[in-house]
């Protein structure tokens, strides 16, 4: 759906004091007057103010044709009531939890954030939950997976403008469409690098196997389950993972490294990895999770995703500006210039479909992994506790500590850690 103006968007509790400050270096300001464009202008009320923005610097740099002012500019033509000043900063989507938070009303009006933030914002106050047509609007363009993905308790507080999640690069000189949906398949054929060793990316065969953290994501009550034979079997498996020679523990960049140099034919990361690629274009083909052969029977391999989006200050002074903002930032035209400026891959279901972007391999892959071959990373606060120890547990069973005869045990231990947080 195109971007529409909404005469009149709400946010329970958006009041108080102008935010002035910047996060980082501020990179200046910007002052826009509206001219003739936009429909339904007259349905404004006249407003002067000041919004601050924050956001990557990338975002604002001249190489990528300054993505956030001319976008703002864009904004501002189309509200000629209102008569906005713009005030850069800039801080990027993992930081953007902890800076914001440290001191909510001196921070942006509109910034950028990684979902897996969005409990450290709620519970500083700093970051606003969307209501009433704004709300329709994040709906109507997202698909669920996008909009659970900023949503707590009910409450929706970001609108998404790219998924966040990890899938699979290969050689088309070494595999072929057919090998990469297995990933045993590939095993028979060449090397294959996997991060068994990053807990972002370990728990994948682990849920294609019907484990689960918090249940669908959002049941803080039902924890992790790594419990009983579905998790055993997956630890023997990555026994024998870990054993196999095609296999590469993907530590140190030895995937991407092995992946240019054509020792190894397959590694998993994500687009910002892209760019670190040297192989020839032809050559390289990107896809979602495979599959992997548990027992004999085809498990799907599911990655954590997640979201990046566009957040609003409870503390600003003008909501309806900022809502209005955020909603723009977030709107498929905008994602299609962002596209075109740095190579940020939409998600919003119109944008997708945008020419150049649907026949994008990367594109294809990311937002297939997103729809098809993932878990949503949950937002819970027990979460915490999941990462050493998954860590850990890949440690040692890369370190040969973990074996088939006490796979029961470590993975008991695991469970163990991932739901108190015990350091394995």
């Amino acid at each position: 759906m195109k971007f529409r103006k909404v005469a009149a968007l709400f946010l329970a509790g958006a009041m108080c004091a102008a935010t002035v400050a910047g996060c980082g270096k501020d990179s200046g300001s910007s002052s826009t007057s509206g001219g003739e464009s936009g429909t339904g202008s007259g349905e404004e009320e006249e407003i002067t103010a000041t919004i601050t923005v924050w956001s990557p610097a990338e975002d604002q740099s001249i190489d990528n044709g300054e993505w956030l002012q001319t976008m703002c500019e864009q904004f501002s033509a189309e509200h000629p009531n209102w008569n906005l000043t713009f005030k850069y900063g800039t801080c990027s989507e993992a930081d953007a939890g902890k800076t914001v938070s440290s001191d909510p009303s001196a921070s942006a009006d509109v910034y950028m954030f990684s979902n897996d933030q969005i409990q450290t914002l709620i519970d500083a106050g700093a970051i606003a939950e969307f209501g009433g047509s704004a709300l329709e609007t994040i709906k109507e363009n997202n698909s669920d997976v996008m909009v659970n993905s900023v949503t707590v308790d009910g409450g929706v507080y970001g609108v998404p403008y790219t998924g966040n999640t990890w899938f699979m690069f290969y050689n088309k000189d070494i595999f072929s469409e057919d090998d990469v949906k297995n990933l045993d398949t590939m095993l028979e054929k060449g090397k294959v690098a996997f991060k068994l060793t990053d807990s972002w990316y370990i728990g994948s065969f682990y849920f294609g196997n019907g484990c689960t953290a918090f249940g669908d994501g959002t049941d803080e009550a039902a924890g992790i389950d790594l419990t009983g034979d579905k998790a055993v079997e997956v630890t023997e498996y990555l026994v024998d993972l870990a054993a196999n020679p095609n296999f590469v523990n993907d530590a140190d960049q030895a995937g991407i490294t092995g992946f240019n140099d054509g020792t190894v034919g397959a590694f998993f990361s994500g687009t910002w990895d892209y760019s670190n690629i040297t192989l020839d274009a032809d050559k390289i083909g990107v896809v979602a999770c495979p599959t992997y052969t548990l027992n004999g029977e085809e498990k799907q391999m599911y990655a954590f995703a997640g979201s990046k989006a566009i957040g609003v200050n409870p503390n600003c002074e003008y909501p309806q500006v900022a809502v209005a903002l955020a909603l723009y930032l977030g709107s498929d035209e905008a994602q299609i210039s962002h596209y075109e400026a740095r190579g940020i891959i939409p998600c919003n279901l119109t944008a997708v479909e945008d020419e150049k972007i649907a026949a994008d391999e990367m594109a294809i892959a990311q937002n297939d992994t997103t729809a098809r071959t993932s878990v949503m990373q949950p937002l819970c606060s027990k979460m915490s506790n999941w990462w050493t120890p998954a860590e850990n547990m890949g440690k040692a069973i890369i370190a040969g500590e973990v074996t088939k005869d006490n796979a029961a045990e470590k993975t008991e231990e695991f469970n163990e850690g991932a739901n108190n947080g015990v350091v394995q």
